[in-house]
């Protein structure tokens, strides 16, 4: 559980000294380590919020075809896309703060008939994190704050409706 894994490295910190009878006076907060594992939990809060927003959207279309699922991808620690008609939402993990959003297609010429949608096919946004007072992660976009609520709705908003056959 993410509120307290800081308690449980807390623990083993106290545990290797009383062993080890060495007092470690350095600081024990790995920002690298922490922003990994935020950067991993935010990828996965992500990829729950958009499964649940995929389950409702293809329960209520109620088409057996055109309906969106999600893939984890092999060989990364949180990385994911969601697909449709040929349309891939990438969620990736770029580097420790940094996630990448990106879409590809895959089809026919039906797509150059959409140029707003063909402007946004292969345009990378970046969701990266800040660090607030006390270590706390701050997650922007544009050196904005986000709401990852809101984010997930325009991101999904956005894919059903490029990828709409």
């Amino acid at each position: 559980m993410q509120e307290t894994e800081w308690i449980k490295s807390l623990i083993e910190s106290e545990q290797k000294m009383e062993e080890s009878g060495i007092v470690d006076m350095s600081p024990d907060f790995d920002i690298e380590k922490n922003l990994e594992y935020e950067t991993i939990s935010l990828l996965n809060k992500l990829k729950d919020l958009l499964i649940d927003s995929t389950t409702v959207y293809n329960k209520l279309r109620g088409a057996v075809t055109g309906g969106i699922k999600i893939y984890g991808i092999s060989k990364t620690k949180a990385d994911f896309m969601v697909f449709r008609n040929g349309y891939k939402l990438f969620f990736a993990l770029k580097k420790p703060g940094i996630i990448s959003i990106k879409t590809h297609y895959h089809g026919n010429d039906l797509l150059s008939q959409q140029t707003e949608a063909l402007d946004q096919i292969g345009q990378e946004d970046l969701i990266e994190a800040r660090m607030g007072a006390f270590n706390e992660v701050i997650w922007t976009f544009q050196e904005q704050p986000i709401n990852v609520e809101h984010l997930v709705k325009h991101y999904f908003s956005r894919f059903v409706k490029q990828s709409t056959k």
